[in-house]
């Protein structure tokens, strides 16, 4: 039986959660060049770590690097979830 692919914005993962980058949605090409520098590419797998109380901002594991996102910046990240 193979596992279902949820789409979703990196926002609405909880700590502990992993998934892979689908896409940057609408971002700004300055949002795009900082996500491609950090490692943060399309198709790339990651672990949310934390996630702040106001979800602002969520940490995440991308490549072995550690990485702080905005709030604004996880409600355009699209992911796919395996659950």
């Amino acid at each position: 039986m193979f596992a279902k692919e949820i789409k979703m914005l990196l926002k609405d993962l909880q700590p502990g959660q992993k998934g892979t980058i689908v896409s940057y949605g609408k971002a700004a090409s300055e949002y795009r060049h900082r996500l491609l520098m950090l490692g943060v590419t399309p198709g790339a797998q990651f672990e949310v770590l934390r996630v702040a109380p106001l979800g602002d901002p969520v940490e995440i594991r991308v490549r072995d690097s550690l990485i702080s996102v905005r709030k604004d910046e996880a409600a355009i990240l699209e992911i796919s979830v395996n659950k």
